[in-house]
């Protein structure tokens, strides 16, 4: 499985994962979260920030199932889903995961025919803190 590449701006996001925690950086001034972390606000031109705590709830807004695999580290568990989910205490940006049966469960643990635009989700956490995606009524 690959890991994420860790910048100075996503260093927190990965460090609060690795807790089970999920949080997105919002802006200090204008309180408007951001996905992904970067240095400036693009609202208000802000570089005070903080970490907010989202609920983990939230809902599918788009997915992909890749055929064939993009990257050569997947390939055994293709077609796997991706998906772009839209915190519901953070509505305005979107994180991007896996739908999985479980925490830790294998990319292609859900059939494709089972993803629905608008589905609800929770995010869960894999022993190594990647964030995943579970339906809330599987």
């Amino acid at each position: 499985m690959l890991t994420p590449v860790v910048d100075v701006d996503g260093a927190p996001f990965w460090e609060y994962a690795a807790r089970g925690e999920l949080r997105v950086q919002t802006c200090a001034d204008c309180g408007e979260p951001r996905f992904p972390p970067r240095p400036c606000c693009p609202h208000c031109r802000s570089f005070d920030s903080l970490w907010r705590p989202l609920s983990g709830r939230g809902r599918i807004w788009s997915y992909v199932v890749p055929h064939p695999p993009l990257l050569p580290d997947y390939a055994e568990q293709a077609p796997y889903n991706v998906i772009l989910v839209e915190p519901a205490d953070a509505p305005r940006i979107r994180l991007v995961g896996n739908l999985v049966s479980e925490a830790g469960a294998r990319l292609d643990s859900v059939p494709a025919d089972r993803i629905r635009i608008g589905a609800r989700v929770q995010a869960v956490f894999t022993p190594a803190g990647l964030p995943q995606w579970v339906l809330e009524r599987p």
